[in-house]
């Protein structure tokens, strides 16, 4: 029974909650015994506390004992980044440099929401230092490996976040992404991940790397993303740059298909260079959504690498990370963050407010594409996970992340949102993930698409090896 209960998305776990099939305590007393047996290997939480997470659970069943259920989570296991605040335990961000008590008794928009819908809080998940790189390690916990062969990466930022989900340590986790820290660990670790649009999930405190960052879900179906979306959106004073509530139900839309909609597919943005069995996998999917009703035009966005531009955005927000903190403690952080941080902070005001230039266009492009095509369908990475502990694949041209995630960073200057839904697996049974986009705003849309494509080409009922160790 363990077993199919570590298969249970919210969703379902939520109707047995409610049936009084399964209890809150016995789903989290499971999905903590499975962290006991399997994290060893991959490392995806860095704070595991089995009397609170079960604490939690006790009081989510004695609501369903008095017929008192909370909101649209109520009892269902969250992993939760080490980024967001949680008032119970510390948030460290993997860094030696953050006082861990400090940081206790406030509570992030994100988990503030999922306390009101009466989550169970799992444990906190690892991520690279101030959540830097698109690979998961650091100076605290080590490094992250990936849940289908821990000798290779499982991606990052929100690392953690992904292993969790994919191996049954949580239906659901929290994740932040300013390049493509929730889709690149989703890609690589097999599984669901939406970089909302930018302001539409309030995120406080501010992020240092400003208007990259979003935070957004991690799930295995995209049914609980759009569960999820409908908690995580909820309103918060203290995020300044949130749009205005919409109240939009996620859910509701979701089953409308594809029907009629407009693709545009680009395999290569028209300048990457993609692996072969990627390429393949993501033009399958998109002959799925035209067996699915959709016209599908392959067309190129018409922009040229952001990629200078990303890096003077980025490593700027590198440097603004940092920007307090001497020599003494510079030596106790990753060696890596500290060289790109130094580096960006010698920029001068001119070659930041150019790469700002460049994100604005970048985002007038995109306005102007999303006029002609409903959604952008891409790969999300060009490649699949490689071996752990290294920022890039062996042999590769480049010392940095980025040069090997050119999918998902521009979606982070533009603020669309961006899904990495799993498309199928290369010879040596890594998963591929396909990136859609959509105009601003239209998370909705990007959702319902989604789950077309992921009804039509299930993936679902395959787990890692590791799952069932």
């Amino acid at each position: 029974m363990s077993q199919d209960i570590l298969k249970m998305t919210a969703v379902q776990l939520r109707e047995q909650f409610a049936d009084k099939q399964l209890s809150p305590v016995e789903v989290a007393s499971a999905m903590l015994d499975q962290i006991e047996k399997v994290d060893k290997q991959t490392n995806g939480f860095c704070l595991v506390d089995r009397e609170t997470s079960l604490d939690f659970a006790r009081e989510s069943e004695q609501r369903y004992q008095r017929g008192e259920a909370n909101g649209l989570l109520d009892g269902v296991p969250v992993a939760v980044k080490d980024v967001f605040l949680t008032p119970m335990w510390p948030t460290i961000k993997g860094s030696h440099t953050v006082d861990p008590q400090s940081t206790m008794g406030k509570s992030a928009p994100c988990t503030a929401a999922l306390a009101r819908h009466g989550y169970v809080p799992i444990g906190k998940t690892t991520t690279p230092e101030l959540g830097w790189k698109g690979v998961t390690d650091n100076p605290v916990t080590g490094v992250t490996n990936n849940p289908w062969n821990p000798d290779t990466t499982s991606g990052g930022s929100s690392g953690g976040s992904g292993v969790a989900v994919a191996l049954g340590m949580a239906p659901i986790a929290l994740g932040t992404d300013a390049g493509g820290s929730i889709r690149i660990p989703a890609a690589f670790c097999g599984i669901v991940g939406l970089k909302p649009s930018f302001g539409e999930v309030p995120h406080w405190p501010s992020s240092p790397f400003g208007t990259l960052a979003h935070a957004g879900p991690m799930t295995w179906t995209v049914e609980d993303c759009a569960l999820m979306m409908n908690v995580l959106c909820e309103a918060d004073y203290r995020d300044t740059n949130a749009v205005p509530r919409r109240n939009i139900d996620y859910l509701a839309k979701l089953k409308n298909g594809v029907k009629g909609l407009k693709i545009a597919y680009s395999p290569n943005l028209g300048y990457v260079d993609v692996d072969k069995e990627v390429e393949a996998a993501v033009a399958e999917a998109a002959r799925v959504f035209e067996s699915l009703g959709a016209e599908v035009v392959r067309v190129d966005p018409g922009f040229s690498d952001p990629l200078a531009a990303f890096g003077h955005l980025f490593y700027g927000g590198a440097a603004n990370a940092i920007r307090d903190l001497g020599a003494k403690k510079r030596a106790v952080m990753d060696p890596e963050l500290v060289k790109v941080a130094e580096k960006a902070s010698r920029l001068s005001m001119l070659d930041y407010m150019g790469a700002v230039n460049e994100s604005m266009a970048l985002r007038e492009r995109m306005a102007g594409f999303h006029q002609k095509y409903d959604l952008l369908l891409t790969p999300t990475l060009p490649i699949t996970a490689f071996k752990t502990g290294r920022e890039v694949p062996e042999d590769w041209p480049s010392t940095r992340w980025p040069t090997w995630t050119p999918f998902t960073y521009p979606f982070n200057m533009t603020g669309q949102p961006g899904l990495s839904v799993p498309c199928g697996f290369d010879s040596k049974g890594l998963p591929i993930g396909l990136q859609l986009v959509g105009a601003r705003f239209n998370d909705a849309l990007v959702l319902q698409a989604g789950y077309a494509y992921q009804q039509a080409a299930p993936l679902t009922d395959r787990r890692p090896q590791l799952f069932g160790a």
